[in-house]
């Protein structure tokens, strides 16, 4: 599962959450890079909110996969207030909610993130037994996922993500970061 590229959000500094903001030029070109790098899939999958679906379409284009499989439950988290706020805007209207993970009246609750995309993850998981599947989803939502099974948690850049598991009990199971056009070595790139 792949964070999607910079959206014109990502580049002023703002949250995003549910709102449908589009790639930026930087975005589009991450993507493509990305495409090269990547190997097969039997499955491509989206968030339907434009800076995922725009990027696994450069993906599955490039991969010549005309079959891209969009699901509303791989969104971001909806983060009520603080949509469209910048870090410091946050920091000063809720001083140390986000240091100490605290959540605003109207977010979304992390157990409800984890059940719609588990479901979503399983879905996709049983399109593709036995193969594999590129999701391109959102920070947040992959971030969410990871701290709730209980492994490290890191900051996502774009087109950065995790390996998830879908296991033959239709268990979820996290796995490793990856940096897909980062300068991480090739241990940790995808």
């Amino acid at each position: 599962m792949l964070r999607h590229g910079q959206s014109e959000w990502n580049a002023q500094g703002r949250w995003q959450g549910q709102a449908d903001i589009a790639l930026t030029p930087e975005g589009v070109q991450q993507a493509q890079r990305a495409a090269l790098k990547l190997g097969t899939f039997d499955l491509i999958a989206s968030s339907s909110l434009k800076r995922a679906l725009h990027t696994a379409k450069i993906i599955a284009e490039h991969k010549k996969m005309s079959d891209l499989h969009i699901d509303d439950r791989l969104k971001e988290s909806h983060i009520g207030p603080w949509q469209g706020l910048t870090y410091e805007e946050i920091e000063a209207g809720w001083p140390g909610f986000l240091e100490s993970r605290r959540q605003p009246e109207d977010f979304e609750p992390n157990l409800q993130v984890v059940q719609r995309m588990t479901d979503a993850l399983i879905e996709i998981a049983n399109k593709c037994r036995g193969g594999q599947a590129l999701v391109v989803s959102h920070s947040g939502a992959i971030r969410t996922l990871r701290r709730e099974l209980k492994v490290s948690d890191h900051r996502l850049e774009n087109l950065g993500g995790s390996w998830f598991e879908v296991d033959s009990k239709n268990q979820l199971h996290a796995g490793r970061i990856v940096e897909v056009i980062g300068e991480a070595n090739s241990s940790e790139s995808l």
